[in-house]
């Protein structure tokens, strides 16, 4: 028999939407510890109160992004912050748009295409290994340092030569743009955008900005006849749909601000992790180091090295396990639905958490210990399919996961070939915008490994 999901603890007035505002993850968290795989959340004040959904079992993700994808669509209030800040891209497009852009932009992630990016993010990695050999006191801060190097490299395989205006540009703007989506996306009442608040402004003076350098580069694209330029924003222009008909120069920017959030932020996410535990636990870097030692001998990192880093590979899907980019992940309910023996609604927001589920004792023992061995071949047999999904899952998984393990795999083995990492933050606090964030500074101590190339 269908039963109520049962109500998270909450105040008497707001239910839950301090709890969430404040500290979305633990909040999650203690709910699913308290009441099991499927929460019903109260949220706002009465006469504005709104029910939310928290899926957090396995099979109950399944449903949600998986079998019943088709029921759990994206037009939730965070999708639609996004649609209107960067544009209908490949994320937030749904239906038959999605189907034609997803047919259009397949070609250029293929894993052929995606493995010639390898030398990009070897030489940005480099060069960020390089700069480092004269940081104060030996330290750095990793989340500043990670977010430059995928920016930059994210922005080379986009722009091509126009990378230091665009890539100067996106990181100053991008940031204003992502805390506005958040913002608006919880509020319990959402201030037109229209109206002249001064963070409406802000946020459109960031937004134009962002359309601008992309429109300039994407009419330099279209007048230029060279047919040998590779960059994605090229690519982007030529791509054509089985009637032959193109993206529109609207539609390549929609595109363009899409990869560039969902191609950097993420990985820079995943890099500051993996190194920050790598660095809490020297006996695993020291394995790391090791296994990039015998498999390169020196030699720059390239895309068919990664079956000769099984380690570092699992290191990487481990920091993703704890700090999966992507910490939740909405959708709205379009009829009514039983996950887990208990009632969604129709209407019904539903959240899905890669935060919790990887947290989930039922799939991981002492789940909050870093263990890279968990990620080996038996072990993932054993598990699962949706008790591990940093790039989602279903008709919707994410386009660019191969080139996210690329970047972080080959990123990782460059930066280990050069230095050597110490701790000096042990715990670091973490903040939601667009993506999982650390709240504090990721510090650690550098030796550089003078020995290396």
């Amino acid at each position: 028999m269908t039963k109520q999901a049962p109500l998270a603890d909450g105040h008497p007035l707001l239910g839950s939407l301090r709890d969430l505002r404040d500290d979305t993850l633990g909040t999650y968290l203690r709910a699913h510890r308290s009441h099991g795989d499927v929460v019903r959340f109260a949220v706002g004040p009465p006469g504005l109160r709104a029910s939310l959904y928290g899926v957090f079992s396995a099979e109950g993700v399944q449903r949600v992004l998986g079998t019943d994808a088709a029921n759990f669509r994206k037009e939730n209030n965070v999708y639609t912050e996004i649609r209107e800040s960067v544009g209908n891209g490949l994320l937030t497009s749904q239906d038959a748009e999605y189907v034609r852009q997803r047919r259009m932009i397949q070609p250029l992630f293929t894993r052929s295409r995606v493995d010639a990016y390898a030398g990009i993010v070897h030489d940005e990695a480099a060069d960020l290994a390089k700069r480092w050999e004269s940081a104060p006191d030996g330290t750095v801060e990793l989340s500043r340092e990670m977010d430059v190097l995928t920016l930059r490299a994210v922005a080379r395989i986009l722009f091509g030569a126009d990378i230091d205006t665009a890539a100067g540009i996106v990181g100053r703007e991008f940031p204003v743009v992502g805390s506005s989506v958040l913002r608006r996306a919880v509020a319990p009442v959402r201030i037109p955008r229209g109206w002249p608040t001064p963070a409406n402004r802000r946020t459109a003076a960031a937004q134009a900005e962002l359309y601008r350098i992309c429109d300039r580069i994407i009419a330099r694209r279209l007048a230029d006849a060279d047919q040998d330029a590779r960059d994605m924003i090229t690519l982007l222009t030529r791509a054509r749909d089985e009637d032959g008909s193109r993206l529109d120069p609207e539609a390549v920017r929609d595109q363009v601000l899409i990869f560039l959030l969902a191609g950097h932020e993420t990985t820079a996410t995943a890099l500051t992790f993996a190194l920050h535990l790598l660095a809490r636990h020297p006996e695993a870097q020291e394995r790391a180091r090791a296994e990039v030692d015998l498999a390169l001998d020196g030699r720059p990192a390239a895309a068919a090295d990664l079956d000769r880093l099984p380690y570092l590979t699992r290191v990487f899907k481990e920091a993703m396990r704890l700090y999966p980019s992507v910490a939740i992940m909405g959708r709205r309910a379009v009829a009514e639905a039983e996950i887990d023996g208990y009632a969604i609604p129709a209407g019904a927001d539903v959240y899905v958490s890669p935060y919790v589920t990887h947290r989930h004792p039922a799939y991981w023992q002492d789940p909050d210990a870093f263990d890279p061995d968990r990620f080996t071949p038996a072990a993932e047999a054993d598990r699962p399919r949706y008790a591990w999904f940093p790039f989602g899952g279903g008709p919707r998984a994410c386009i660019g996961q191969y080139f996210s393990m690329l970047e972080g795999v080959v990123g990782l083995a460059t930066l280990l070939q050069r230095h050597r990492f110490a701790a000096v933050d042990t715990r670091v606090p973490l903040g939601l915008a667009m993506t999982l964030q650390a709240a504090g500074p990721v510090r650690v101590r550098l030796t550089a490994r003078g020995d290396r190339p």
